[in-house]
Formats: C-alpha cells, structure tokens, sequence
C-alpha cells in the first residue's frame, strides 16, 4: 500500500512536465528558441559568454568538447562564480569512459530541473500506459561506491551522495517508500557483497513491479551467483539476517519472511518469471551494441516487457521512450539541441529527416555550451513535432593505430552482415586491437550458453575483406602494418568486459558494451 501511494503522488507530480511535453510537441521550434532565449539571457555576464559577445548568431559560437571546459571548471571548483553560469555550482558529478580520465560536470540547480523535466514525463506515460506498475515497489539499480566523499578546494561535492538526489525533491519519498533496494547497499564496496545484498532485498521483494537498469549485463550478471548463494540467501530471508560472503554480518530492520522462504524454496533459482510473479517491465538500454544484451535478458524473462531506455549522459537527457512511438522522444523542454549531419551542416531539432543520422550537440543549463557528446542518432518516428531517435554509436569511437581509422559505426554493420550471412546470435561480441607481433585487429565472441560449436573458418577471412572495404584499413593491410584479422571464442565474455572496465575505474551503470576498442590487452583480459 506504501508503494502504491508512493507512486500515485509520482504520478500526480508529474503531470504538469508531461503536459508541457505535449504542448512543446506543437511548436517544437518555439520552445527550442525560448530555453536558448533564457540560457544567454540568464548567463550573458559569464566569464566564459563574455569572451564570445556580441552573440549575433548562436551557430557562429564555437562546437565545444570538455577540454575547452578545463580552464573554467578549475575556475569554479576553486571557489570563482559566474563562470559558466549565474547560478551557482551545485556539485560536480563524475562522467567516466573507457578509454578516458573521469571528467568533472558541473550540476546547477537548473541542471538538476532539466533531467526532472525529462524523467517526469517519462514515468507520467510509463505509468498511464503501465498502470500495473504502480502497484508496488521497483528496482532502480545503484552503482556501489568506489571511494569515500570528496571535495574540490572550494568544498564542493563532487558526486551525488545519494543516487536519489538525481529525482529532485521527491527522491527522498521515492527511495523511503518505492525503492526494493534501500539505498545503504551502494555502500557495500566488496562487489560480491553488493551483489549478494542486492540480491537479498530483491529476493524479499514479492511484489516487485518494475526494474530500471542502465547496462543489460548488470542484471544478467547480478542474478548469475543466484545458484551459488542460493540456500544463503533463503536461510537469511527467513531469519531476517544479512551474511554477505565476504564480510561480516550487516545489521538489519527487516524482518524474519519464513513463508517467503519456504516459497522461494520450491522455485528453481534461475526460473526468474516464477520468483517475481508480478514484474511486468524491465528499462534498459537496447539499441546499439546493447541490443543483443537486451535479447539475452527477454529470454530469461519472456512474459516481461523491455522497454528500452533513451539516451542519457551525465552532461545531459536527451531522450526517454513513449509507449507506442519508435525510439526516444527528444527531450525537447529540457536543453537546446543542435545536430551536426554526415555532410557537416548543423540542423535544429524540429529541422530533423526521419532515417537520417546525426550526432547530438547541445547546450545546458550547467554551463555546457554547443558541446558535443559524440552520441550518432537515427530520427525513427515523430511525435507530433518532436522526433523520435535511436542511439546509433559513439561518433568519436575511432581505432587509428597507422592510419586505418575504424570507425564503431562502420564496424557495428560489418558485423551485423556477417552474423546475419552465418546465422550467428552472440550473446557478446567485440572487436579490439592486438599488439601481439604482427599487429592485427582481433574479434572476441561468445555464442549463446557458453556454446563450444567452432565457427566457421571463412567467418575471419570475409571479416578481415568486409573492414578492408574501408580505404584506410586496406591500405594499411596492403603496406603490411596489419596482419589479417583474428577470431577467438571466449566464455563469459561480458563478465570479463564489466570486470576489465571497472578495474579501469569505471562504475557499474555507466559501463556501455562497446562494439569496437581503441585499446590493446583484451587478449588478457578473456583469458580463461
């Protein structure tokens, strides 16, 4: 019944962002022109807009990446205001990448209220089309911490305490009343414990509705130790205690569930449909290389729907999925987007061409300004005036050892072709470069169920023809700076990806499967 309330206020509180999404909808162009009216209005004595004025048109501003960022973030986390905005920083939240140094955002209250604008009309129509879900509680996944608190020299937070601070000033009612995994659990720095624990609450969660996860392997891979811990776990259900393996018993408000105990008893640890009777839906991502993982997850829960998830950075909310629509709905009452196409010209968001690809750039109220994510999107569907996209890759996801430049996008339809061409359905899969004498690009695949059939022996030879199809690469193979590709079929492939990245100081929900490496030393890491 808590829940349950819990998530009709949600609901009600979010009425007003959906209905100014629906209404922007109408006049996409207008809306667009007015939050970019505000940001220039609001900032125009910035340090930074005051080296850029008179501002005459906004397109003649330079494209931005973090590094231009770099002088003016040291700026602020010293303690200087009025640096990228009038309002004041409110923390600075980590964005990590796998072949990156963390980068420093800075969050402003008005930031904080764009995402707000997002989410609330995300979980308006999830609700109104899902009414089910409103019925109990949800997982949203947390990410445990890796380090304790800290600071810049002007004491400025860096990183959300909580991860419910991401929800604005319901979060706490959200966390205290819908959460099946209380928050404390993010604490837990043993990996193994975190799981375990998590696994614990969700477990004791009967009536769970709903689970919202960024990365599908974070779910695969949080349930897989389900058999090991099995009989643990239900011993603890029904004593109301809480032994993770690795450390010592955590004190617990929980009490003894001696029936759901002996409940779960009589189900199969992995027949997941049968230990949640009442989820309905799973939100992840599903496009781009994500896409097989999110087929893997449907097969372990058939009856529910997968929903995937928009496109969000930590710089910003781009998208968020409508019932009924093809792709993400653009966030179109949250930031001012411009996109750059294939050809180079700079289009607005209601200038956008269904089936056309461009890579997302835009400006936020935290003092972002033209910055480009690198995020390559295809326009899908519309809804009324706003478009709607799929995440196609990572513009800036090029592999250029001698000259070869391999893009992600490239690589990503040369595989699917190949796996289509040999009715192969990879449950992980990427291509990496391998320093090992003589230098050649090498494929990591795993079939489903950890399948030991051989590939077939043409699969590496028509890979290796298909990338040489790209000028730069069959030049490089014809000089003799590249050997032939190479094919290895490793086992628990997304495992070891997710350790690898993490051991690079990656957190689990921002870890993204990734089609193409720049890096080298995936050989190692897939070792069995």
């Amino acid at each position: 019944m808590k829940a349950a309330l819990a998530n009709r206020l949600w609901l009600f509180t979010s009425r007003k962002a959906a209905k100014d999404f629906h209404q922007a909808s109408q006049n996409v162009a207008e809306t667009q022109a007015g939050i970019l009216r505000n940001y220039l209005t609001k900032n125009e004595n910035t340090s930074y807009l005051k080296t850029k004025l008179p501002i005459t048109n906004y397109q003649s501003l330079p494209l931005t990446t973090y590094e231009d960022y770099l002088p003016y973030i040291d700026r602020i986390a010293n303690g200087e205001q009025d640096i990228l905005t009038r309002d004041p920083v409110q923390l600075f939240e980590l964005s990590s990448g796998s072949t990156s140094a963390s980068k420093m955002i800075p969050y402003t209250r008005t930031l904080k209220r764009e995402f707000g604008f997002g989410l609330s009309a995300w979980i308006h129509d999830l609700y109104t089309h899902h009414p089910a879900l409103m019925a109990g509680p949800a997982y949203w996944s947390i990410s445990p911490l890796t380090s304790g608190p800290r600071r810049t020299p002007a004491g400025i937070p860096i990183g959300f305490e909580e991860d419910s601070a991401y929800l604005g000033s319901f979060g706490s009612v959200i966390e205290s009343s819908l959460m099946a995994v209380p928050n404390f659990v993010k604490h837990i720095q043993d990996v193994d414990d975190f799981r375990y624990v998590t696994l614990l609450y969700l477990l004791r969660c009967e009536d769970l509705r709903l689970i919202s996860v960024w990365n599908p392997t974070f779910l695969t891979l949080l349930l897989a130790p389900f058999e090991t811990w099995w009989d643990s776990l239900l011993k603890d259900i029904a004593d109301g205690t809480i032994t993770p393996p690795n450390q010592s018993p955590i004190p617990n408000s929980q009490f003894p569930n001696k029936p759901r105990s002996r409940t779960l008893s009589k189900i199969t640890p992995t027949n997941y449909p049968s230990i949640w009777q009442h989820l309905s839906l799973i939100s992840c991502w599903a496009d781009g290389a994500s896409e097989p993982y999110a087929k893997e997850l449907q097969s372990h829960f058939p009856n529910v729907t997968i929903q995937p998830k928009g496109l969000l950075a930590t710089e910003a909310f781009i998208s968020f999925p409508l019932t009924g629509y093809d792709g993400g709905a653009l966030a179109v009452t949250s930031h001012y987007f411009e996109f750059l196409a294939e050809n180079g010209d700079i289009f607005l968001a209601h200038q956008l061409e269904k089936e056309k690809k461009y890579s997302v750039i835009v400006t936020t109220g935290g003092g972002l300004y033209r910055y480009q994510l690198n995020d390559i999107v295809e326009v899908t569907d519309f809804y009324n005036q706003i478009p709607c996209v799929k995440f196609i890759g990572k513009a800036d996801k090029v592999s250029d050892f001698f000259g070869e430049k391999l893009n992600e996008q490239f690589v990503a339809g040369v595989l699917k072709e190949l796996f289509a061409k040999h009715n192969l359905n990879p449950t992980f899969y990427m291509l990496a470069p391998d320093d090992t004498p003589p230098f050649h690009y090498t494929l990591y695949i795993e079939l489903a169920g950890n399948s030991t059939t051989q590939l077939s022996d043409h699969l590496t030879t028509e890979l290796d023809n298909s990338l040489r199809t790209n000028f730069h690469y069959d030049y490089c193979r014809k000089l003799g700076q590249l050997a032939e590709t190479q094919t290895v079929q490793v086992k628990d492939g997304g495992a070891a990806y997710i350790r690898a990245c993490q051991g690079r100081g990656q957190k689990l929900g921002d870890i993204k499967p990734s089609v193409l490496q720049r890096s080298t030393g995936w050989g190692d890491v897939f070792k069995s």
